[in-house]
């Protein structure tokens, strides 16, 4: 017979699983170990998901890392505006200095080239000061720097600037100063054209000149100017030597768009001294000065000698740079808000 404790059990399974199915729990019957093993080969035959590729997490952290990088982009024109920006001021900066340099060394006392020895100067230690010179021009030697516009009562005209050699007289010690170069000023095209034609017959009246001095022998200023065409002494006294007043300059600076001089057709674009100098027989060392004698007379109003406010201006002045500073700081500042506006999330709208 079976025992107490073992009654009492089955009649304690039993109402338990009454219990469950009173309450819809499913009874697992206790499985037999040929039908667990079938259980379990028809759980592998079941389809499972395939396991995540390697190269999936990689594709997925460049797309990140390169979605950064374009957002750091979109600071980039922010940046350079900025840096323009600031160039502007240092330009400025260096402008207000250079303007200053100018000033100082055009209202310093003029120097006198008849009585001082010019070998003894550095010619780039003199620009931008005044010099003074009495002497007389060689007009046979002169040339043309051009075209240059010149507005006269808001009409343009067309026109040149005439380079002629000086050649300044003895000084009161006895001293003999090289022929300078004098840019005289602006004139129109037409004065051009009539000296050019001036020029022509005197040719051969030049050559009889030289041949004359070199049989007569030869002066104080064959040392300097070699091809220099010479004056007998009646006609040395009869001229009456002239006074230029210049601001020594250096040679320009012409843009990609300015032709190359040709000095054997006689095309001059952009002032080149030494290359000028070699063209009139002078030394490439000459000094230049740009005249700016204001004491035209009305009968012969051309050359126009430059003025001397034009030597402390530039194209681009100080308030101009401060202006572009402006400018580019505005912008840097308007495509800086968008950019911050393009990668700052989108609130969702509930």
């Amino acid at each position: 017979m079976p025992s107490r404790s073992r009654l009492l059990s089955d009649s304690l399974l039993s109402t338990m699983a009454a219990l469950k199915i009173s309450r819809g729990i499913p009874i697992i019957p206790k499985c037999t170990p040929v039908f667990s093993s079938l259980l379990t080969s028809e759980r592998n035959l079941q389809p499972q998901p395939p396991p995540p590729l390697i190269g999936e997490a990689a594709v997925a952290s460049q797309t990140e890392e390169r979605g950064r990088w374009s957002k750091l982009l979109l600071f980039v024109p922010g940046a350079i505006t900025f840096g323009l920006g600031t160039w502007q001021i240092f330009r400025r900066q260096e402008k207000i200095k250079m303007l200053d340099y100018r000033k100082k060394r055009l209202d310093m006392e003029p120097i006198w080239w008849n009585e001082i020895g010019s070998l003894g100067h550095n010619m780039d230690s003199l620009e931008f000061r005044k010099v003074i010179c009495e002497g007389m021009y060689d007009e046979g030697k002169s040339l043309f720097v051009g075209p240059r516009s010149r507005s006269i009562s808001g009409v343009t005209e067309n026109g040149y600037y005439v380079i002629s050699p000086f050649i300044p007289k003895a000084g009161d010690t006895g001293s003999v100063q090289r022929p300078i170069l004098v840019n005289r000023g602006w004139v129109p095209r037409s004065w051009r054209n009539r000296s050019l034609k001036d020029s022509r017959p005197s040719e051969k009246s030049s050559d009889s000149k030289t041949t004359d001095l070199q049989v007569n022998g030869g002066s104080i200023w064959w040392k300097f100017w070699s091809r220099k065409p010479k004056l007998s002494k009646d006609t040395e006294h009869t001229e009456i030597p002239v006074k230029v007043v210049g601001v020594v300059r250096g040679s320009e600076k012409p843009s990609i768009f300015v032709p190359e001089n040709d000095p054997k057709s006689g095309q001059w674009f952009y002032v080149d001294i030494p290359m000028i100098a070699q063209a009139c027989g002078l030394p490439d060392d000459t000094l230049y000065i740009e005249d700016i004698n204001e004491n035209a007379s009305a009968t012969d109003p051309y050359p126009v000698p430059k003025d001397v406010n034009t030597l402390i201006r530039y194209s681009v002045m100080p308030q101009d740079h401060l202006n572009y500073t402006l400018t580019w700081y505005s912008l840097s500042a308007a495509v800086t808000f968008m950019a911050f506006k393009r990668i700052r999330p989108k609130r969702v709208q509930r």
